[in-house]
């Protein structure tokens, strides 16, 4: 997506001037990040860089001592983690979140635990198995049961239960091969042209950076840099996050 036409399609996430931390000892100071319709928007950072104190501030864990988290035009900065997935955000965590036990299609119903018509409930999960040819084959199977890669697409479908019109994903490809990494991806792909916006934070940067249309990286809890995926790589904005300003410039000499 080129600058200008991101830059025209409406904002569905703003987190303004964010200052937040553990304990009066601030983490994030002063972060802005904005999420744009039809887009896929990563964060990047080296540990320590804030990324996952950002997830808490956005999905009302955190609530932060300075700034504003702003939905689809309304603020949200005070309201509760559950009243946040009624606006339209959801969220698939890094760690694996579904139950062992349960079946298949006991989890996926856990995703629409807010949603009171029957009916509705029926349609979504028609829709995930799908979406998800394997997942309606082992709809009475324990997840436990499930592999890797299976079980991933088992939390992007209950993710998919609540409707969601924002998504935030917290390092969707770890613990997956590369084929289970594309295919995840791909599905991210698919789902923006749906209509649904992403945030992702993703250590595998070179896949986040061949979906992303807008980037920020981190560090030490403030803005670096922002912009396209192939701005930052001409700037060698990656090799100062995660080697070190040093690191980059010996690297430009040796031309690498």
């Amino acid at each position: 997506m080129a600058g200008t036409e991101r830059a025209e399609r409406p904002i569905v996430l703003a987190a303004q001037s964010i200052t937040a931390g553990y304990g009066g000892s601030a983490v994030l100071q002063g972060l802005d990040i904005s999420v744009r319709q039809g887009g896929i928007t990563g964060v990047i950072g080296p540990n320590g860089a804030g990324k996952s104190t950002l997830l808490k501030v956005l999905l009302g864990y955190i609530r932060p001592t300075h700034g504003s988290v702003v939905v689809a035009g309304e603020d949200i900065t005070r309201l509760a983690p559950e009243e946040r997935i009624r606006q339209g955000l959801a969220y698939l965590a890094q760690a694996r979140s579904y139950f062992p036990s349960q079946t298949v299609a006991e989890n996926l119903r856990l995703g629409a635990y807010l949603v009171r018509d029957a009916k509705v409930r029926a349609a979504r999960e028609a829709a995930v198995y799908r979406r998800f040819p394997v997942l309606a084959e082992r709809r009475r199977q324990p997840a436990g049961m499930l592999s890797g890669g299976e079980a991933r697409m088992l939390e992007f479908g209950r993710m998919l239960m609540m409707a969601p019109s924002l998504a935030i994903l917290d390092e969707p490809s770890i613990g997956l091969s590369p084929q289970m990494t594309d295919a995840v991806y791909d599905q991210i792909r698919l789902l923006r042209d749906e209509g649904i916006a992403f945030l992702i934070v993703e250590q595998n940067v070179r896949k986040l950076f061949a979906v992303a249309d807008y980037v920020f990286a981190l560090e030490s809890g403030c803005n670096r840099i922002a912009g396209t995926p192939e701005a930052l790589s001409e700037e060698g904005v990656l090799a100062e996050l995660y080697l070190g300003t040093d690191a980059s410039r010996r690297a430009a000499r040796r031309g690498g």
